[in-house]
């Protein structure tokens, strides 16, 4: 069984923050097409992390994009950072299989570059995610409301 609500958003966020380090390792080391796969799970699981906190008991689905819609419902900033944040979902599926891309492989199309904007983005939605989950903690402690606004 597990914890609260906090708790279990704090778990996710935790293994968020874990892959962003192999993420950032694997940018730097030439793993590109990893580390932008790697970069839009991060995203996935800090997006869960805040949703878990929230209370909902199962959070479906990949896209960085419908994560975003589901928590812009109790927090509107996820609805204005979401529309960009969305380019990670073009990272799900090609990174990863032959078939995604035409003729050529994940290995040799995706660039450092890419690589790093990617990763870039992935460490933004986890300081926005910790941020948002700090703040609750520090408002829960005191009494104050729960929901958030920047």
């Amino acid at each position: 069984m597990r914890g609260t609500p906090e708790a279990e958003g704090r778990r996710w966020l935790e293994q968020a923050k874990e892959d962003l380090k192999w993420a950032e390792d694997l940018a730097d080391r030439g793993g590109y097409y990893l580390a932008c796969f790697l970069a839009q799970q991060v995203a996935e699981k800090a997006i869960k992390a805040y949703l878990y906190a929230r209370g909902e008991e199962v959070v479906l689905g990949h896209s960085i994009g419908r994560l975003c819609e589901a928590a812009g419902s109790s927090e509107p900033l996820f609805l204005e950072k979401g529309r960009r944040w969305a380019i990670l979902d073009s990272y799900y599926i090609p990174t990863r299989y032959p078939n995604g891309l035409a003729e050529n492989i994940p290995a040799r199309v995706y660039t450092k570059e890419a690589a790093e904007q990617a990763v870039a983005m992935a460490r933004e939605v986890v300081e926005f995610v910790e941020h948002l989950l700090q703040d609750r903690s520090k408002r829960d402690c005191f009494g104050g409301d729960t929901t958030t606004s920047q």
